[in-house]
C-alpha cells in the first residue's frame, strides 16, 4: 500500500490558542472587561473619577470590606452563608472600643474583640453542625442579637476614641511609602487565603463539602468540621475588619455595617461563588468587590439619588443570584 495515500493526523492545537480560549471562558475575565469598560465610560462622564483622591477613596472603601468578602466566599463554597457579618463587624468595634475606654490597652482590647467574634462564629457553627439548623436562620438570629448588643452597650451612640495611640491608628490611617497600610493588609489576606484555597489539602475539602456533603462524608471527609471551621473563620475575619475600621475612623459605630452582608454576598456571587456551594474563587470575589465599588463611586459622582443607588445595588444582587441559579441549573 502506498504510504503517500495515508491521511495525515491533524496538527495539535496551538498552546496559545488553547490558553486564550480558557481565559475567555473564565468568569474573572468577563468581570475585568466590565470593570475596564466602566473605567473608560466614567473617565468621560466625570472629570473627578480618575483622580488620585477618588481612586484612593475607592480602594480604601473596598479594601477592608474585601477582608470580610474573603471569609464569606470560603463559607459560600462550603455550602453556608452568613447574614451577620455587618453586625459582627460593628460588635468587634464596640467591644474593642468599650474595653479601651475602660483603660485596657487597645491591642489587648482588639485581640479580645476578635476572639469574641471568633467565638460567635463557633457558636453559629455549633448550631448548624450539631443542632442541625440552617445557616440562614442561625446567622439571621445572630445578626439581630449582635446589633442589639451594639446598641445596648453604647446606648445607640458612637464611642469617641480620641485618645487611641498613634501606633494603633497607623493600622487604619498609616501608609508605607505611597501605599496605605490598609491596602497592604488586604492584599496579604487575599493572597494567603487564595493560596490556601487553591493549594492546601485542608481547604480543598471545602470544595468537596460544598459540592456534595454526603458524598464527601462517605469519602472520609469530616464535613461537619469543615462547615464549623468555615463558619468560624468568616466571623473571625469580620471581627478583624471591625478593628481596622475602628483604627481608621477613631471611633466605634454601633450602627456600622448595616447592609454590609448584602454587598459582601453580592460581591462573592458576582465573582463566581455559588449559593449552592462547591464553586468560587477569592480572586473572582475581589473583582466583584471592585465592580460594586466602581458602581457606587460612579453613582455618587453622577449625583444619583441615594434611594436610586439602593435600588441599583439591589438589582445587581438580584441579577447576580439569577445568573448563579441559571448556571447551576444548566450544570445540573
Amino acid at each position: 500500500m502506498d504510504n503517500s495515500m495515508e491521511i495525515a493526523a491533524p496538527a495539535p492545537a496551538e498552546p496559545t490558542t488553547s490558553t486564550l480560549h480558557k481565559l475567555l471562558r473564565m468568569r474573572e475575565t468577563g468581570l475585568i472587561a466590565i470593570i475596564l469598560v466602566m473605567f473608560v465610560i466614567m473617565s468621560f462622564a466625570s472629570p473627578y473619577f480618575l483622580t488620585w483622591v477618588n481612586m484612593r477613596a475607592m480602594v480604601m472603601a473596598f479594601a477592608v470590606e474585601g477582608i470580610v468578602v474573603v471569609g464569606m466566599t470560603i463559607l459560600l463554597i462550603s455550602g453556608g452563608i452568613d447574614l451577620s457579618v455587618g453586625s459582627v463587624t460593628a460588635l468587634s468595634m464596640v467591644i474593642a472600643g468599650w474595653l479601651f475606654l475602660q483603660g485596657i490597652d487597645p491591642w489587648v482590647a482588639s485581640a479580645i474583640a476578635i476572639a469574641a467574634c471568633t467565638a460567635i462564629g463557633a457558636f453559629m457553627g455549633f448550631f448548624v453542625t450539631r443542632v442541625g439548623l440552617h445557616h440562614f436562620i442561625v446567622s439571621l438570629a445572630i445578626m439581630v442579637i449582635a446589633r442589639g448588643a451594639c446598641l445596648l452597650g453604647t446606648g445607640g451612640r458612637p464611642l469617641g476614641l480620641y485618645t487611641l495611640p498613634p501606633e494603633f491608628k497607623f493600622i487604619g490611617q498609616g501608609t508605607i511609602g505611597p501605599i496605605p497600610l490598609v491596602i497592604i493588609i488586604f492584599l496579604v489576606v487575599v493572597l494567603v487565603f487564595d493560596f490556601m484555597l487553591r493549594r492546601t489539602t485542608v481547604f480543598r475539602k471545602v470544595f468537596y463539602t460544598g459540592s456534595n456533603e454526603k458524598a464527601a462524608a462517605y469519602s472520609g471527609i469530616r464535613t461537619k468540621k469543615v462547615i464549623f471551621l468555615t463558619t468560624t473563620l468568616c466571623s473571625a475575619l469580620a471581627g478583624f475588619a471591625g478593628i481596622i475600621y475602628m483604627a481608621r475612623f477613631g471611633s466605634a459605630q454601633p450602627t456600622f455595617g448595616l447592609g454590609m452582608e448584602l454587598n459582601v454576598i453580592a460581591a462573592a456571587v458576582i465573582g463566581g461563588a455559588s449559593l449552592t456551594g462547591g464553586s468560587g474563587t477569592i480572586f473572582g470575589a475581589i473583582l466583584g468587590v471592585v465592580l460594586l465599588s466602581v458602581v457606587s463611586s460612579s453613582l455618587a459622582l453622577l449625583d444619583v439619588s441615594v434611594y436610586w443607588q439602593d435600588i441599583i445595588r439591589g438589582s445587581i444582587l438580584l441579577a447576580a443570584v439569577s445568573v448563579d441559579h441559571y448556571l447551576h441549573k444548566k450544570r445540573g
